[in-house]
């Protein structure tokens, strides 16, 4: 059995697509390759490729514009935003001609629908106006449907040139050849076919108006997307530009894309932080909104990771640099946005199927239209009215933008708010889900310990505890130890220096304190120096373990002097989280390898009914299955390596972005900041998003059911048909574009 072929990837920039059977046609080209898989957007106008080490990106480019379309590797961010500098935008191109088609097509329409200004040969103006626009301003269209019809493929663009040819060629026979050139030739204007049409019938007005409607459609279409886009845009511009490293005594100015990793590098007040890094020197308070959505700023000190793009809000920092480039934490952020708006939802496939078939199916009704009309014994001028406006209406354009513009902007918003989605398919699992599995440690609760209760005894007072024991524990690095130095600190306590400092390792420390000797740690450590626990004490520590918590007894001068317990402290924010997820009709799990009193206490404070303990880290995935096999469809919340099991073998995973890269790259939506409320807000956007997809489809197929029968029954004028084709592209744009303004 022969191995594997590896597979390799690129991402190509396809130019020329108009419309979603465009995409559908390339997509169709690009995986007739042999261990080829492609998927290509037309919102985004880019093609995902999948192949085989057999097969060259130039061979999947010479497809592509073997097909009719350019191509082209997809290129750097920066390269990419100089090339926008440096050349006019499409919408800014449209628009030019969008103005100068309007200007000539005014006064063509103006004649044609008021017979009051219809002076003498003022045909003729009309087709002197009328040719630059359908010729000039339709000339995208034009080139387009033949490039099609050269590869035997129809498009929106064929319909298109299609109908306003054939209103400019009829109109020019009707003025060359029939009576339409006579002057002092009157014309008339319906809102529908006209019945009792002529062969002295022009029809310049639908030939230039539907030029000018359809481009006005594309012109706020690709303003539309431009804007939908803008929030992956802003993402990418967030970094710095440059950074003043310290490279031996000399302080120097450097371009951020020359940083190495390593290199020591100064952020002053008001710059933003160049890389991801640790800090080496100084303190500040950082604005991290840009980035997380978080309105409160975070300090930063010695020994704290600090990520690039984030502002120095206080002091000056000096730090180290650990990741440059596409390793940054905001580089991985704008990677995962712009995957998944590249990706297709399974609703999206049935869309681009439906257009892929759907042009040679209007073609073929446009011609039973203009038999069926012909048959009937009405005019060749009604027949062919009723044709083009056949023709004019179906045009698929809507149901092409229907998925991807939604997604691009709801995916762009979510990147706003801290919340990266990986894929569309995601947006799917989030309707379905019915229950929250939430790990503990890290998610409910912050990871850290803390200093939860001080407890004193006969005759100490609160703070003589806490000082001498934090006087003792500020000799030792151990998780409990920097717990209750910390407390002390919150408190506002001073820490006298200790003398005599020993560690029992595993059991506890002792010093000297002002000159008492201190003893802190576990019973057994007070055992060995025949040091008695009184009566509250003992129960106050058995309280806290049954709790779950860790309990320290301090003692000095051969007396036991009171009880600290430590804790890992809940988040403050997650009992609203939790509430947040029953309102949207969630039932919330706490899943922990703590014991179960520990884990009940935990709940019952954030207001969780369910809990399932002593789960160990290997057995968390399977906790998730018993869910899903008793009819749950489960989401799982975590943040460890513990949990990227778990998280990726639930409906749907979402992973902290606090937490390591393992559960990152599990989860199927990355929440950026350590809130668990953002869980929910994670939901609703997706939700959201999802909703507003379904309401285009719902909009773009209603549209074409219902156009496409008053089209062929002669009741549209073609004008309006294109007028109503081109609204209907925007409406689903700019629907799309709610979702800009999610809370």
């Amino acid at each position: 059995m022969s191995a594997p072929t590896a597979q390799h990837s690129a991402e190509l920039e396809i130019g020329g697509m108009t419309c979603a059977s465009c995409a559908a046609r390339i997509e169709k080209k690009l995986n007739r390759i042999d261990g080829v898989s492609a998927t290509v957007n037309y919102a985004t106008e880019r093609a995902r490729v999948s192949f085989p080490e057999s097969v060259t990106p130039t061979q999947l480019i010479d497809t592509v514009v073997g097909t009719g379309y350019t191509a082209r590797l997809h290129e750097t961010a920066e390269t990419a935003r100089q090339e926008e500098d440096s050349a006019a935008s499409p919408a800014t191109q449209l628009r030019d001609r969008l103005l100068v088609s309007l200007a000539l097509t005014v006064p063509v329409i103006a004649m044609a629908m008021i017979p009051a200004l219809q002076f003498r040969n003022w045909q003729w103006l009309s087709l002197t106006l009328a040719a630059p626009v359908v010729w000039w301003g339709g000339a995208a269209f034009h080139r387009a449907a033949w490039a099609n019809a050269r590869h035997a493929a129809a498009t929106m663009d064929t319909l298109i040139s299609l109908g306003t040819l054939a209103a400019f060629g009829w109109s020019a026979y009707a003025l060359f050849l029939g009576e339409a050139g006579m002057p002092g030739m009157k014309h008339g204007f319906s809102l529908a076919v006209d019945r009792g049409g002529s062969a002295s019938d022009i029809y310049l007005e639908v030939a230039a108006g539907v030029i000018v409607f359809i481009l006005a459609g594309r012109y706020f279409e690709t303003r539309a997307k431009e804007r939908a886009g803008s929030a992956l845009r802003a993402l990418l511009e967030l970094g710095a530009r440059d950074v003043s490293v310290l490279r031996g005594d000399t302080e120097i100015r450097i371009p951020v894309a020359q940083l190495r990793v390593g290199e020591l590098f100064l952020v002053r007040p008001g710059e933003k932080v160049a890389t991801d890094g640790t800090v080496v020197e100084g303190n500040s308070a950082l604005d991290v909104s840009m980035l997380t959505g978080e309105s409160m700023p975070v300090e930063a000190g010695p020994g704290d990771t600090v990520v690039g793009a984030t502002v120095n809000a206080g002091g000056v920092l000096t730090v180290r640099a650990t990741r440059v480039g596409a390793d940054t934490q905001l580089a991985q952020m704008a990677a995962l946005v712009e995957e998944a708006q590249n990706g297709k939802a399974p609703v999206q496939r049935l869309a681009d199927r439906i257009s892929a078939v759907f042009v040679p199916i209007v073609i073929a009704l446009a011609v039973g239209t203009l038999g069926f009309w012909l048959g009937t014994g009405t005019s060749v001028a009604t027949a062919f009215g009723a044709a083009v406006a056949v023709l004019i209406i179906a045009c698929p354009c809507a149901l092409g933008l229907a998925t991807p513009t939604a997604l691009l902007v709801g995916t762009g918003r979510g990147a706003q708010l801290g919340i990266l989605i990986k894929g569309p398919q995601v947006l799917e699992s989030t309707r379905r889900i019915d229950t929250v599995v939430l790990d503990k440690t890290g998610t409910v609760t912050t990871g850290k310990m803390t200093l939860a209760e001080v407890v004193p005894g006969d005759g100490t007072e609160t703070e003589e505890l806490l000082a001498v024991a934090a006087a003792v524990e500020h000799g030792s690095e151990h998780p409990v130890a920097r717990a209750v130095v910390a407390g002390a600190k919150d408190r506002g306590l001073s820490i006298d220096p200790v003398e005599q400092f020993t560690s029992h390792g595993g059991k506890g420390v002792q010093g000297l304190v002002g000159g008492r000797a201190v003893v802190i740690g576990r019973t057994e450590l007070l055992d060995d120096r025949s040091i008695a626990l009184p009566a509250a004490l003992t129960e106050a520590k058995t309280q806290a373990e049954e709790a779950g918590q860790t309990a320290v007894v301090v003692a000095w001068d051969g007396t036991a002097r009171g009880v600290l317990v430590i804790a890992d402290a809940i988040k403050p924010t997650s009992a609203e989280a939790i509430s947040d997820l029953r309102a949207l009709g969630l039932t919330p799990v706490l899943l922990t390898g703590d014991n179960a009193a520990a884990a009940r206490t935990v709940a019952d404070r954030v207001g969780i009914d369910e809990v399932i303990a002593e789960v160990l880290p290997g057995e968390k995935l399977d906790a998730v299955r018993r869910l899903q096999d008793r009819g749950r469809v489960v989401a799982m919340v975590g943040d460890g390596v513990n949990d990227a099991a778990a998280l990726a073998g639930a409906d749907l995973g979402l992973a902290m972005g606090t937490g390591t890269d393992v559960a990152i790259e599990a989860g199927d939506i990355t929440l950026v900041r350590g809130d668990l409320r953002t869980v929910a807000v994670a939901i609703r956007l997706s939700r959201a998003t999802l909703r507003t997809i379904k309401g285009n489809l719902f909009w773009a197929f209603g549209y074409n059911v219902a156009a496409l029968p008053l089209a062929a029954a002669g009741l549209l004028n073609p004008m309006l048909a294109g007028a109503a084709m081109a609204l209907s592209s925007v409406f689903v744009v700019s629907n799309s574009l709610r979702l800009r303004s999610f809370r």
